[in-house]
């Protein structure tokens, strides 16, 4: 089940969906930074990973755009409460950075998983707050759908014994 709503009201905007895993299948895929350009839209590759990664000032250094024309930049994690929070600072220059932070709380067998994200500098500040909430809202209404693939996914492997919590699975792959 998806609960999917961008919010306009919070200093940052804000979209939830409830995914069928635990905040521990979900926190499997946002420790694995290699994994970061399958669910962030814009992410076209991932060039390097520190290898402290998720641990604060650790980074993800990615490409976002598409060929010819991409731009070679960097996540970096800011905070982390595993498998509760996690808060990042994107870099997507010239666009300019901006601040994310997923929240996963558990509610039963599910985990409802909030994305907050904002701009924080750069020319993207020039948008008025309310369409940068809408153009984000959509944004990461896919990001989440995407996240949930992966966790859910990983999640019914390790349910089958094929693999451990960090078990890798195919896209399409099904039991």
């Amino acid at each position: 089940m998806a609960l999917a709503r961008p919010g306009t009201a919070a200093a940052m905007s804000s979209t939830t969906r409830v995914f069928d895993c635990t905040p521990d299948d979900v926190f499997d895929v946002l420790a694995d930074g290699w994994s970061y350009a399958t669910w962030v839209v814009g992410a076209a590759r991932i060039r390097d990973v520190d290898e402290s990664w998720p641990e604060p000032g650790s980074r993800i250094h990615h490409s976002v755009g598409a060929w010819p024309l991409l731009i070679s930049d960097s996540t970096s994690a800011t905070a982390l409460e595993r498998p509760h929070r996690i808060d990042l600072t994107v870099r997507a220059w010239p666009a300019g950075e901006g601040r994310v932070r997923i929240t996963c709380r558990a509610d039963g067998a599910r985990t409802v998983v909030t994305m907050e994200e904002d701009a924080s500098s750069g020319p993207a500040l020039a948008l008025l707050k309310p369409a940068r909430d809408v153009l984000l809202g959509w944004r990461n209404v896919e990001a989440l759908r995407r996240l949930a693939y992966l966790a859910e996914s990983r999640a019914r492997a390790r349910e089958a014994g094929e693999g451990g919590p960090g078990a890798q699975v195919r896209p399409g792959a099904t039991d």
